[in-house]
């Protein structure tokens, strides 16, 4: 290429000649990586851990389309269906409804970015890694967080949330109603109509419970509803959802300040995605591809219907837990109204060291499960059944991998 050009800047003259010597002035000091120059290769495992999920193959195919840009009328137009799609798996009409560019976490920070400025005050909901990272960030902020600290396993009863919201008299409140850390799956009716009541916003995570457990935002008085693409959705990593009711974005349109980030302010936000009946004006480019696969998620839990979905994953869980207790393993949340029916947790079985039974599965049978995650690690297994995934076969699969799992791992005396 170099001497081709070479070459042509004899023709061209010196303007061109300058040209190439720019171009070779430097040797290159980094050689292609040799991994590179081999062909991806990624091994077939079935991931029935806490999330990502299997992508159905409808979601997988639709990665596979040519790119359109991210301003173009067509993708205004599947960003619509996003939105449609949304509100109608958070059951709510709220118009500032949207996709954010990025994982949960992404939609948590958009969340409490909008909502919270320096000095108000943030109660939050800690029963396990979720309310605790909803605690840190509302720190960055320089909100006065209060956290309700429960052990993982526990959740909120109404009277715990009244005694926070009467002492702390906060702004907004932060449950989540699938702690996928721990499996408990949080009430939510009468919480949203409780916080009202003391002049505080509702803001609940359902990363790990959309789709599988039922959730009605506008009914349950919900003002801030977030959630992940990678877990009952079965679509890739990297995009979330959000949907906004009218007193939360009120609150976001009367800031006396800025959110810290640009990125996920959502006044910009509620413009690009079409929500504030004006111009859509640039402000990033959105991940078209991952857009697309989004699209054909929900439109698979639109064809099912909710209803189907939240069944097909308490049979499937009810079967799991069934099988579990049959080969003598303990379910790590005791009240059975409290089991979160997406990620089940077991008591890590004593003698042995969970690491070697998560191992175990993996490389002998190609199956994720795995270990505790913040204030439930070393305490239990889990295990995830999330969409297309939440099958009797994959129990099967999951329990004959776990029996032999406990046979041939080393058990140490206590």
């Amino acid at each position: 290429m170099i001497r081709a050009l070479a070459r042509a800047s004899v023709a061209l003259g010196p303007q061109a000649a300058g040209w190439v010597r720019t171009m070779a002035s430097q040797q290159l000091l980094v050689a292609p990586p040799k991994a590179l120059l081999k062909p991806l290769s990624i091994p077939n495992r079935l991931l029935l851990g806490p999330g990502p999920s299997n992508l159905a193959p409808r979601v997988l195919a639709a990665g596979g389309l040519q790119m359109i840009g991210h301003m173009h009328k067509e993708m205004f137009q599947i960003m619509d269906e996003i939105k449609a799609g949304i509100q109608y798996v958070f059951q709510t009409k709220n118009p500032l409804t949207l996709a954010v560019s990025g994982s949960g976490h992404c939609a948590l920070e958009a969340a409490l970015f909008n909502l919270l400025e320096p000095g108000d005050s943030f109660l939050v909901g800690a029963n396990g890694i979720w309310g605790q990272r909803a605690a840190d960030i509302g720190e960055r902020i320089g909100a006065r967080v209060h956290s309700m600290v429960k052990d993982p396993g526990g959740y909120y009863t109404l009277q715990d949330v009244e005694e926070g919201l009467a002492q702390h008299k906060p702004a907004l409140l932060f449950l989540t109603q699938g702690e996928s850390s721990s499996g408990v799956l949080q009430p939510l009716d009468g919480y949203g109509d409780l916080c009202h009541r003391y002049k505080c916003l509702l803001l609940v995570d359902t990363v790990a419970s959309l789709g599988g457990v039922p959730i009605y935002m506008d009914q349950q008085g919900i003002d801030v509803l977030y959630s992940g693409s990678q877990k009952v959705l079965n679509s890739p990593p990297g995009t979330s959802l959000i949907s906004f009711s009218d007193k939360a974005k009120s609150k976001i349109y009367a800031r006396k300040t800025k959110p810290v980030s640009f990125y996920l302010d959502m006044k910009w936000l509620a413009n690009i995605w079409g929500c504030d009946d004006q111009p859509r004006v640039y402000h990033h480019t959105t991940p078209v591809i991952s857009l697309y696969s989004l699209r054909e998620s929900l439109a698979l839990i639109a064809e099912q219907g909710l209803e189907n979905s939240w069944r097909q994953h308490r049979e499937a869980t009810a079967y799991l837990h069934e099988r579990l207790q049959g080969l003598g393993l303990q379910l790590f949340v005791k009240d059975p109204a409290a089991r979160l029916p997406t990620v089940t947790t077991v008591a890590a079985p004593a003698g042995y060291d969970w690491r070697d039974i998560v191992n175990y599965v993996m490389d002998h049978f190609g199956i994720e499960i795995t270990g505790g995650l913040g204030p439930s690690v070393g305490k239990v297994l889990r295990i995830g059944l999330l969409g297309c995934n939440a099958t009797r076969e994959n129990v099967d699969r999951v329990t004959h991998a776990l029996q032999e799992a406990l046979r041939h791992c080393p058990r140490h005396k206590l």
